[in-house]
């Protein structure tokens, strides 16, 4: 057998041998590439503390805590975990990232220890607000997103979910204050020269107003019309409430949110209002007792 006759023999032989693994390594490569479109399920149940489910046709897997701790009536009607009272979160594989989305139940008290642990985590908040009327005790409902690797997620997730079931039960955040509008004796000068920018004192409440600019149906809608960012104080320099409303494009939302709850500011609101403009203006409501308060 000469030399090429070997090279023939080696060929059909490799070629022979692909022959027979193709099938496998094609099978391989499928459920590599499975593999790859899907999330560790077991470790996002490991890492949040909560069971899942997955969905085969969109490639999701969602953590589910049903807020059976909670004893609400709306109206008159009992508010069970399947008409709402369900925080979820869930996952998904975005290229070589993951990214969730999910909706946190919470009371009042429980909501701004929670945001904090989600911003610190390094998840994004979109959206605060209620779902019900007339609800005893009032429920608030918190979204959260973010992409990132997928341990990182479902730690930070995890650690949210902890957050509520730590400040379950009356466990939160409340403040209370006896302060009158009536009585106020703030220095206004002394806020005006923090904020750079004056404001007007009426029936014992200043309040300073900042407008910004964003477009609707080609019609510019400024700080008249709405589109604007206020502060509200009453009280005294040593004890005060403020509250206020906040307008800012969306790539700004989390920049804010991280400044108030640094500072113990309180988030009462992120939502919009309006629909359609241009650039788009979101409104973020907070309030802070004892703004002003001496240090002793």
């Amino acid at each position: 057998m000469n030399f090429y006759q070997l090279r023939r023999r080696h060929a059909r032989s490799i070629a022979f041998a692909l022959l027979v693994c193709l099938p496998s390594l094609i099978a391989f490569t499928e459920v590599s590439r499975a593999d790859e479109s899907t999330v560790n399920q077991a470790r996002i149940e490991q890492l949040t503390g909560l069971k899942g489910s997955y969905d085969a046709k969109e490639g999701v897997f969602t953590v589910r805590y049903p807020r059976n701790d909670l004893e609400v009536n709306a109206g008159g009607i009992h508010i069970t975990a399947p008409f709402g009272l369900t925080a979820w979160a869930a996952f998904t594989r975005s290229g070589s990232h993951v990214a969730v989305m999910g909706d946190m139940v919470m009371l009042e008290d429980q909501v701004n220890p929670v945001m904090s642990v989600a911003l610190e985590s390094g998840l994004q908040v979109s959206a605060l607000h209620n779902h019900f009327f007339w609800e005893t005790p009032r429920v608030m409902f918190m979204h959260i997103g973010g992409m990132d690797e997928e341990e990182a997620l479902a730690r930070a997730v995890g650690k949210v979910f902890a957050k509520i079931k730590e400040t379950a039960g009356g466990r939160g955040e409340t403040l209370q204050a006896q302060i009158d509008p009536a009585k106020t004796t703030l220095n206004p000068d002394l806020i005006a020269e923090i904020l750079g920018v004056k404001g007007d004192l009426a029936k014992g409440v200043y309040k300073i107003t900042v407008g910004r600019t964003t477009s609707m149906n080609g019609h510019d809608m400024g700080k008249s019309m709405g589109v604007n960012s206020w502060a509200a104080f009453a009280g005294s320099d040593d004890r005060a409430v403020v509250a206020g409303d906040i307008a800012m494009h969306e790539d700004e939302l989390q920049l804010v949110l991280k400044a108030l709850r640094a500072n113990r500011i309180n988030v009462v609101a992120i939502h919009n209002h309006m629909t359609g403009e241009l650039p788009r203006i979101v409104f973020l409501h907070w309030h802070i007792i004892d703004a002003l308060r001496k240090e002793d």
